[in-house]
């Protein structure tokens, strides 16, 4: 994200310092203030106040104007972005994934596939713990290179005080039912216990963002 705003900015900038009379109204700079918008809308989040600036001036038909504005938003998002706010952007791309996800798990279910809604709902509940390692510093491989387990992953996030063993016990519980959907062991849980599952999971994701 950075790099491409870095990429914006400085040819802004080298374009400005030429000091060429009708540059900021030239082919070159409708070109770019058309990148910057595009930057713009593919890295800020929609609805964010970044977004909705650049709604402002969309419609600006003087092109030495609207560079000046678009630019300083494009720099705005750099700044943010380069402060940090770059993590906030990946949380809520794992957010939309995973509700996307719990979603389709609430359709079966409701359809009444129980054992494919458990699946679902284990799975996006291991892709998350697993996210929630790389986000908090805890490895998610062995020290022969081979992946961990998901219930090392829930162990090794408690030790790291990423959640309590209430928590970790309640993960083990969640893993336990979607192993049993996994392996076939179709009686041991029934529809209410899946509803549980995915409102619990969905829980659990919004409170510990990853």
């Amino acid at each position: 994200m950075l790099a491409q705003l870095d990429e914006l900015i400085a040819e802004y900038r080298e374009m400005i310092s030429t000091r060429t009379e009708g540059v900021l109204a030239s082919d070159r700079a409708k070109l770019l203030v058309s990148r910057l918008e595009a930057a713009i809308d593919r890295l800020a989040p929609p609805g964010s106040s970044y977004v909705r600036q650049l709604d402002v001036y969309r419609e600006q038909k003087r092109t030495s104007l609207k560079i000046r504005e678009v630019f300083s938003i494009a720099l705005g998002l750099h700044h943010d972005l380069a402060s940090g706010w770059v993590e906030t952007v990946v949380e809520m791309v794992h957010a939309d994934t995973h509700s996307d996800y719990l979603d389709m798990a609430e359709t079966l279910l409701q359809s009444g596939y129980k054992d494919a809604a458990a699946v679902i709902t284990g799975t996006s509940l291991e892709v998350h713990v697993r996210t929630l390692c790389v986000k908090y510093g805890v490895d998610t491989e062995l020290a022969s290179g081979a992946p961990k387990k998901a219930d090392v992953m829930n162990a090794d996030l408690k030790k790291a005080d990423v959640y309590d063993g209430l928590r970790q016990k309640q993960i083990t519980a969640w893993m336990d039912l979607r192993n049993k959907a996994a392996h076939g062991d179709y009686q041991s849980y029934d529809e209410h216990q899946v509803r549980m599952f995915i409102d619990g999971v969905r829980d659990f994701m919004l409170k510990c963002s990853a």
